[in-house]
């Protein structure tokens, strides 16, 4: 009877200090949601500096010593609570594991090291000119390395590009990743040379012409609102690079960018961002009430973005639904062109720079090239400075391209300005995707649904199978319990190999 009110005390203690430190969490998300929207570019270090100040007083909370053994005791007891509460409490230990050694002085340094290097990214990016960003990712790279070694012997993979992959994808190695980028290597190269030499014209003179803002805006919030987003309960901007925010429980922003001679790139963006939204939108309350909301890993997350961008939105059954829309938004777009071509023109293999305008065939190779180059620094094998020459030479042995600057080549993400290990999970995502969506074809007439425009049974499909267990299991056991099969990117491989043979006619 002691030992359960111990265990009982020593919970609510933890929900206590965890509530507090969410106010401080969502303050941040604000800032940060802010800085990349609409905060003047000369104010950007300082909002920086008050969002590293909020962060580190949330950090604070976790480092007293009572709360860590309040949280070490549960974790101890973790077979004696109930589910939600043991997960949360084996989330907790994890996140004691990474940042035991760290503390709130070095945590706040670590911050604004991130912070500078996300402006200096900016500027770079601005001027296309990547020594204005070199000191900046060194010092991130230098971050990454320190808070592996301040772990030690809990280091969590074999080396510490391992540590990093992990972080992100919990039970991912670069010795897993070698062997299923070597798959899509060998199955993807040969098919797109194919692709490449096919006497298969498709047209894509329509996709630059001009549209105006306001008619994105329009299509945006259409497609949003098709997809199921709530707009109660979220938001939708701009920014320079398309995200997702979750500021709390009914509070999930997505932001896009408009490019007048690219309407595409906005509905795609759009649809992605939309399935994050739908992921974060449609959690379970008692994720909230435990706390356990970043149980999820980013391949989980990516997985969902990515199925409903491209299994859903390249498919022909969406495109059917919503080609009369399209051309009522853009009919100075779509007045001569058909539901056929613009169905193929979506799908069009076209080797690019851009890696988020990259088509749903090219875009692994996009990830692969980000992979190598972070195995590479981090094995020693390439100092920052290398990396420009190393992606260039990459892109034109995978895509048979060289990017033209900085700004349409090693600057075009903004993922490195926080860290390391984060882009296999794109790739990672639509590994899982293609797992479950031939789960999901079992149950659900997924096309015949699309082309209503119902999305009401995939969603319904996706809350129940995908969405309900992915902050209480590791990825290896959640994608085990949605398809009863273990990981494995021969569906996507597959998939991809019958959808451009039969557009590409091989």
């Amino acid at each position: 009877m002691e030992q359960k009110t111990i265990l009982t005390q020593k919970l609510e203690y933890v929900k206590g200090i965890l509530a507090i430190a969410e106010k401080y969490d969502h303050a941040v998300n604000v800032l940060s949601y802010d800085q990349e929207t609409i905060c003047p570019i000369e104010s950007m270090e300082e909002q920086g500096e008050v969002w590293a100040f909020l962060n580190n007083q949330s950090y604070k909370l976790i480092k007293e010593p009572a709360f860590i053994e309040a949280a070490e005791y549960l974790f101890e007891h973790r077979e004696e609570l109930e589910e939600f509460d043991r997960v949360m409490a084996e989330q907790l230990h994890r996140n004691y594991l990474q940042s035991k050694n760290v503390t709130p002085e070095l945590q706040h340094e670590f911050m604004l090291t991130f912070n500078r290097a996300f402006v200096n990214w900016s500027k770079a990016r601005e001027a296309s000119d990547y020594s204005l960003f070199a000191a900046s990712l060194k010092e991130v790279a230098d971050v990454n390395r320190r808070m592996i070694e301040l772990r030690g012997a809990d280091a969590s993979g074999k080396t510490a590009y391992d540590t990093l992959l992990d972080d992100y994808e919990r039970g991912m190695t670069s010795e897993v990743l070698d062997e299923v980028f070597g798959a899509c290597k060998e199955r993807l190269i040969p098919l797109l040379e194919k692709i490449q030499k096919s006497s298969k014209e498709i047209r894509t003179d329509f996709l630059s012409r001009r549209v105006e803002d306001e008619q994105q805006a329009r299509m945006a919030k259409w497609l949003l609102a098709q997809m199921g987003f709530n707009f109660d309960r979220g938001a939708i901007t701009t920014s320079e690079h398309p995200f997702t925010a979750g500021m709390g429980r009914n509070d999930i922003r997505v932001t896009t960018h408009y490019y007048p001679d690219q309407f595409l790139s906005s509905m795609y963006s759009v649809i992605h961002e939309g399935g994050h939204a739908l992921f974060d939108q449609n959690q379970p309350q008692k994720n909230y009430d435990h706390f356990i909301i970043g149980g999820k890993t980013l391949g989980m997350h990516e997985s969902v973005s990515r199925f409903y961008e491209n299994r859903i939105g390249r498919s022909e059954a969406f495109v059917h639904f919503v080609y009369p829309k399209v051309c009522e938004i853009f009919p100075q777009v779509m007045a001569d062109v058909s539901e056929r071509e613009f169905y193929e023109a979506l799908n069009v293999v076209m080797p690019s720079l851009i890696r988020t305008e990259a088509d749903e065939f090219t875009y692994t190779f996009h990830i692969i090239i980000r992979y190598e180059i972070e195995k590479a620094l981090f094995a020693g094998e390439i100092k920052v400075e290398d990396i420009p020459a190393m992606w260039n030479r990459k892109y034109k042995e995978y895509l048979g391209i060289e990017p033209t600057s900085d700004r349409n080549g090693v600057l075009q993400d903004v993922h490195w300005t926080s860290g390391f290990g984060y882009f296999p999970t794109y790739a990672i995502g639509n590994f899982y995707n293609a797992m479950y969506y031939n789960r999901m074809k079992q149950e659900v007439d997924v096309d015949a649904a699309i082309r209503e425009g119902n999305f009401a049974p995939v969603n319904s499909w996706m809350v129940g199978h995908v969405f309900a267990k992915a902050d209480r299991l590791s990825p290896q056991e959640w994608i085990r319990d949605i398809t009863g099969r273990e990981f494995t990117p021969v569906d996507f491989l597959d998939y991809l190999e019958a959808k451009y043979s039969r557009i590409y006619e091989l």
